[in-house]
């Protein structure tokens, strides 16, 4: 017959020969210590689950870690919970199976990065590499993540002097996580609510005098492919994946018509864009360069320099800095090259709708961003009516101003 177990007794208790041996306690049913033939001692309690009849093992602790009297107490807890139902084991189980947040990560990587454009994926993947991942690290579980959690994440990368890469971050994780809640993972979005560092907007364009500087720059520049890509940008407005992705299949240039494909817009839609004369002329000195090179013309306008794939935009952003020292140019952006289509695109009159079209903007919000550059055709506009109406009032030799009932 059982006796109660005590921290004399199980010091005394007999060591197995092989295997293991356990020895039950009189009071709490089903708790005992297990023995070891290595002499290792633990608490455990057997039960049933009631649910299913299955037999389970509980592994409460090893002595003296777990003292009898702790060890007793705690199986009296899990035996209350396994009278309502509880399974202590399973849940133990599923804690342990719950996906991680790196487990989260790959899975976003493999499932979701897909879908967006290229150069959308590789800054995701570069945030998750230099942030997301060694904050996190490879054994917090996506469901013990907290709102907390989030804003310390997007504090960090702030203190660090990147505002900007911190609001990036917030997004992918908020995005990562909304997934989560997809893939029954957790049942909430832990980033909701968390305040994003302001962000001004750009307003860099390139200037009259710096666009003849950059234009002989790049007429002496010794990648003359990084140049026709920059030249390519300069003359469409198009993103810089969008450029580099450019397929000869896509491009008319009898007609002067651009079809590029949804895989590689950022709406992920096809967009239909008309090339002026100087953009139809380079892209046919560009054919006529590559068929002369390589006898037959590739898929890509602008090949890597393997042959494999097109152009990458990491190599371009290495040469941009090049091009614009030897311009003389400061503070301009590759993707100021797109502000500063638009910009020329209001100047000459053209409307928002347009701007947004030609742009391949799917949100009217995001083309009102260049409403203020409007500022000076109405400005010029409102001038003209202002002088007819002064004028109005000004004797005229050649067209004098008659009263009413005047003959």
């Amino acid at each position: 017959m059982a006796t109660r177990l005590t921290d004399a007794s199980v010091k005394r208790l007999a060591i197995p020969e092989r295997g293991s041996k356990v020895y039950y306690d009189g009071d709490v049913p089903g708790f005992g210590c297990r023995v070891t033939a290595t002499g290792v001692r633990s608490f455990v309690l057997n039960y049933t689950v009631r649910t299913s009849g299955r037999e389970r093992r509980y592994t409460i602790g090893q002595f003296p870690d777990w003292s009898t009297t702790a060890a007793r107490a705690k199986a009296q807890e899990l035996r209350q919970d396994i009278s309502d139902g509880g399974d202590p084991l399973g849940d133990l189980e599923d804690l342990r199976a719950a996906p991680t947040v790196d487990e989260l990560c790959d899975r976003f990587e493999a499932e979701h990065l897909p879908r967006k454009a290229e150069s959308t994926a590789n800054e995701y993947r570069r945030s998750l590499r230099n942030h997301v991942r060694p904050f996190f690290g490879k054994h917090v579980k996506v469901a013990d993540v907290t709102f907390a959690d989030i804003d310390r994440l997007h504090r960090r990368i702030t203190a660090n002097g990147h505002p900007y890469a911190a609001n990036r971050t917030l997004a992918l994780v908020s995005k990562m996580f909304a997934l989560s809640v997809r893939w029954g993972m957790r049942a909430d979005n832990p980033c909701r609510g968390i305040e994003r560092n302001y962000e001004g907007k750009r307003r860099r364009y390139i200037t009259a005098d710096e666009l003849p500087r950059l234009t002989e720059a790049m007429a002496q520049f010794k990648d003359q492919q990084a140049a026709n890509i920059i030249r390519v940008l300069l003359l469409t407005g198009a993103r810089r994946g969008e450029v580099l992705a450019m397929r000869w299949a896509d491009v008319d240039v009898t007609t002067g018509i651009w079809s590029k494909p949804g895989s590689t817009t950022k709406q992920r839609t096809d967009h239909i864009v008309p090339l002026s004369a100087p953009a139809r002329q380079l892209l046919s000195e560009i054919r006529t360069q590559q068929v002369g090179k390589r006898h037959a013309l590739g898929e890509y306008v602008f090949p890597g320099r393997l042959g494999d794939g097109h152009r990458t935009g990491d190599s371009i952003k290495k040469v941009w800095p090049e091009l614009c020292k030897a311009a003389a140019i400061s503070g301009l952006r590759i993707h100021d090259l797109r502000h500063s289509f638009a910009s020329q695109l209001a100047s000459s009159g053209a409307s928002l709708p347009l701007i947004g079209a030609l742009l391949g903007h799917s949100n009217p919000i995001t083309t009102h961003r260049y409403a203020h550059l409007f500022d000076d055709p109405q400005r010029a506009a409102v001038e003209r009516v202002g002088a007819i109406i002064d004028n109005a009032g000004k004797p005229n030799p050649k067209s004098p101003v008659r009263l009413r009932g005047q003959s």
